[in-house]
């Protein structure tokens, strides 16, 4: 059943990002519908009751529709403010997480809140600090940009794989942390389903897309089917083991830590701002993403964000290289 549920979402989000009627019927009607005849009640009883599945149920459609409206309104791809809001959710979202393993420390039992056994101790407080270094290394949001094609896919370069591994890592420890008998499905599903597209051609640079998609369907499944995860047939139960609990933290920990510590070397080395440039759209894997996938003008607007000229850095045309010039296809 991971598997099905795996493909299921990155599926349903590869078509939505492509087709503009299946984010009409799963990102509008289907919440709508679903809003008013179901959600209201679906939930009584189980652990996907109370305000935090409905909050990040409406959050992360919000950031999928925000998403939605910069492939298909051309003016918002140039607007700094608007461009802010894929980061903005997405920190808000992790410092979330964050103050939850911290509130979790000192739970060891039943936790009040979600109904689930939490058992709290060294591991929420070191994925907390991965947490936060996850969200202060997230860069480059200026060079968010829509693939040409037809895909028409929202990407963000500067997330590289490295910080996506980094985010995975400290992401499903937080979900073993704190909803541990969630975290095959909330957890290895949900993250597999949004990643493993990443590892492939067609999906290289578009994380967040993936990852905004994915969450608002599971997040919509949880609300829906709350059963499911909870005492179906396919239900899984966490075996709560502090061994496993302490590695996955600290493998986040420390993946996070050198994630941040290369970031912070990369931005002193080439004197850029993360606010207002891309950090690593001179590296190998944001050049293929940036030269494969932007129009001419977006490869000029990111090459002078860097102070050269796109050929010069491989976007397009010939790069200088230490054996002389090299073609660059587009």
């Amino acid at each position: 059943m991971l598997i099905v549920v795996t493909a299921a979402l990155a599926l349903t989000a590869w078509l939505a990002q492509r087709n503009k009627w299946v984010v009409l019927a799963v990102f509008v009607v289907a919440p709508v519908l679903l809003t008013i005849f179901w959600w209201p009640h679906s939930t009584e009883g189980t652990n996907s009751a109370g305000w935090f599945p409905i909050v990040k149920q409406y959050s992360a459609l919000a950031g999928s529709l925000s998403l939605v409206a910069l492939q298909h309104f051309n003016k918002l791809r140039h607007k700094y403010w608007y461009l802010c809001i894929p980061p903005l959710i997405l920190a808000v979202n992790i410092a979330e997480a964050v103050v939850r393993d911290f509130q979790c420390y000192f739970i060891h039992g039943v936790d009040p809140e979600q109904g689930m056994v939490t058992w709290g101790g060294p591991w929420n407080l070191m994925n907390g600090v991965a947490g936060i270094l996850n969200l202060l290394a997230i860069t480059g949001w200026v060079g968010i940009f829509i693939a040409r094609g037809k895909s028409r896919a929202v990407l963000w370069p500067d997330l590289t794989l490295w910080w996506i591994i980094a985010y995975d890592a400290w992401n499903l420890a937080y979900v073993y942390n704190c909803l541990a008998d969630r975290a095959w499905y909330s957890g290895v599903a949900l993250l597999a389903s949004c990643t493993i597209p990443v590892l492939f051609k067609f999906g290289r640079g578009a994380w967040i897309q993936y990852r905004a998609y994915t969450l608002t369907l599971w997040s919509a499944v949880v609300l829906t089917f709350p059963h499911f995860m909870q005492d179906s047939l396919f239900a899984h139960r966490s075996a709560h083991n502090p061994y496993a609990m302490f590695l996955l933290s600290f493998v986040a920990l420390v993946l996070n830590i050198v994630v941040f510590v290369w970031h912070i070397r990369k931005i002193r080395a080439t004197k850029r701002n993360p606010f207002t440039q891309e950090v690593y759209s001179d590296t190998d894997e944001c050049i293929e993403i940036i030269r494969d996938n932007a129009s001419p003008e977006d490869q000029d607007a990111i090459a002078r964000r860097l102070g050269m000229p796109a050929e010069e850095i491989g976007y397009r045309g010939y790069r200088t290289t230490s054996t002389g010039p090299d073609r660059v296809t587009a």
